[in-house]
């Protein structure tokens, strides 16, 4: 064969092999599309939220600026502010008394502050009513001190107040301020705080000129958090008589059948949280310190032991958050738990725990797959408009769920109705609510919820791993599909399941959403103790309670074990 012939051979068989590099813009390319599918699915319940709110009628929309804003308004604003101040309050000074001293009981109170956090807020606000209660152990020690007989003889804190209900909220919501702040002071704070200790400052001035500006940010994104849940309630309110913008919305839907009012009412509750967010992100803005000590982060730093009365008003000090905001409901709910051990088992709970399951390990391995797929399609298309799409894609996290909900529920009715309508004039059957009286809905508003939680553990994953082992990959000719497959899955498999676990304990606990979707005739744990409470039969729920917040722990473990200080 020739040198010409042989250079043609060559040259057609070159162009007969697929290029590499066109493969893997394609396998791309298909990534981005589906990405950009999933975010319009899952911003699809906020757009016919306002398409809905839009569409009602200006009567609606009147009777809700004159009767319904003024009444319910201000009561939100206040109890936002004073929980936000309690959380912060609280959060703040446990982290700093942890990180910077050492006092009796300081390793253990170090992880048990995150405790209350495995107690959702309707489980809270049935425990402190039933222990501040007047037949609870504390108005009971106060007429026994006091020889009092009746109520009318002494005044008594009523717990069903807004601010009753800031205490209850803020006692197991502290720890998101608590996790923000902590981390800031255990990667920046040793290294200032001997700096200035050599320099001659005494306490007071390095917490409030160095150790407050620094965990500013931290307070604020930790508030934030601990709001957003606040306004995500609505069993801690409906059962303290608090009436919040949320409940307001479920009232309007549910109990008025008003659905255009609640979508209008919704709008005035999406401004609260967009200037939350704002601020949030004001407060981060142009406010970081780092830390450049090559071993600041592995150096033994010392803690300035506490004495004397010093130590015991730190051990009382962080002892308090954890026995309030954790101790009272598990005190209350096991004590319900024995009392009716005999009717605790009940078939229906055991019904409504393996329902709770299925539903919550449904919705936590969608969520978990979608967001493998858009923390993938940002790493390699690096597009801001992808980023931008997958973080309207988890902005369902900050909508209370019972906004989601409603988002939700509309459009998928009419899909219903319309396919119900033409079965019944084409063929004369009724298909009745195919969509909407399943647990699909309620699946769906669990994925538009907790998207957040997993896209971000995945986009964190990857951000661990070196570019370079895509480029490796793809320099053997694998597609972006087979990397993903054969490279990036065996890496990520922790932070799969960290991710499905967080999503699938958020759902087993979700109430606002499970309550409007559920099918007709289901209950899921949250729903179970929520039926019993809202006919006062709370002490019945003792079992389910304690199995809804040891299933809270599991993450506050998880939580513990990446955020602590090792030498702890």
């Amino acid at each position: 064969m020739s040198v010409k012939a042989l250079n043609n051979y060559r040259t057609k068989r070159e162009n007969r092999r697929p290029n590499r590099s066109s493969v893997f813009v394609r396998g791309t390319m298909h990534f981005v599309v589906f990405t950009f599918i999933v975010s319009l699915f899952i911003i699809f319940p906020m757009v016919s939220l306002f398409v809905l709110a839009l569409g009602g009628d200006g009567e609606s929309f009147m009777h809700i600026l004159k009767n319904v804003l003024p009444r319910v308004g201000p009561t939100t604003i206040i109890l936002l502010i004073e929980i936000g101040s309690l959380a912060a309050f609280a959060g703040f000074t446990s982290a700093w008394l942890v990180s910077f001293y050492d006092f009796p009981g300081r390793r253990f109170f170090s992880w048990a502050l995150m405790l209350p956090m495995a107690v959702p807020t309707y489980l809270a606000a049935y425990g402190f009513v039933e222990f501040f209660s007047f037949t609870g152990p504390i108005q009971k020690l106060f007429r026994h001190l006091g020889g009092y007989t009746s109520i009318r003889e002494y005044w008594f804190f009523d717990i069903r107040s807004t601010f009753g209900a800031a205490i209850v909220l803020s006692l197991v919501l502290y720890p998101y301020v608590y996790m923000a702040v902590r981390t800031v002071f255990h990667f920046q704070g040793a290294r200032m705080v001997e700096s200035a200790r050599s320099t001659g400052a005494g306490r007071i001035k390095i917490l409030f000129r160095i150790l407050m500006p620094m965990a500013r940010p931290a307070i604020v994104l930790g508030v934030t958090l601990a709001l957003m849940e606040t306004i995500n309630d609505i069993g801690a309110m409906e059962h303290l008589g608090v009436e919040t913008l949320t409940f307001s919305v479920f009232s309007l839907w549910l109990n008025q059948d008003d659905m255009a009012g609640a979508a209008q009412l919704s709008l005035f509750l999406l401004i609260i949280i967009f200037v939350l967010i704002k601020l949030e992100r004001w407060a981060r803005q142009n406010r970081r310190f780092h830390d450049n000590s090559a071993d600041s982060l592995t150096s033994k730093y010392r803690k300035e032991v506490l004495t004397g009365w010093q130590a015991l008003l730190a051990s009382l000090f962080t002892a308090m958050p954890v026995l309030l905001g954790f101790g009272i409901p598990f005190s209350v709910m096991a004590g319900y738990a024995w009392d009716y051990l005999d009717e605790g088992f009940d078939p229906k709970l055991f019904e409504a725990l393996l329902t709770s399951f299925g539903f919550a390990s449904t919705a936590a391995l969608i969520t978990v797959i979608l967001a493998l797929v858009m923390a993938y399609s940002v790493r390699i298309a690096r597009s801001p408009v992808v980023t931008l799409f997958v973080r309207l894609a988890s902005v369902g996290y900050a909508i209370p769920g019972t906004i989601v909900a409603l988002g939700i529920f509309l459009p998928l009715a009419m899909i219903d109705n319309y396919f119900d309508s033409l079965m019944r004039h084409g063929f004369g059957i009724s298909t009745g609510l195919l969509i909407t009286g399943s647990g699909a809905t309620m699946i769906f508003a669990y994925v538009v919820r907790f998207m957040a939680m997993g896209e971000g553990s995945l986009e964190n994953g990857m951000q661990k791993i070196s570019p370079r082992v895509d480029m490796a990959s793809r320099s053997l000719g694998k597609t972006s599909f087979q990397t993903l497959r054969l490279v990036l899955l065996p890496i990520l498999k922790p932070v799969m399941a960290t991710a499905f676990l967080l999503v699938f304990i958020d759902s087993l606990k979700e109430l606002s959403a499970t309550i409007t979707l559920r099918p007709f005739g289901i209950n899921t744990l949250s729903t179970y103790i929520y039926d019993f409470a809202s006919r006062s039969r709370v002490e019945e729920t003792g079992l389910a309670s304690l199995m809804v917040m040891a299933a809270g722990i599991i993450p506050v473990i998880l939580i513990m074990r990446t955020m602590l200080d090792r030498r702890d």
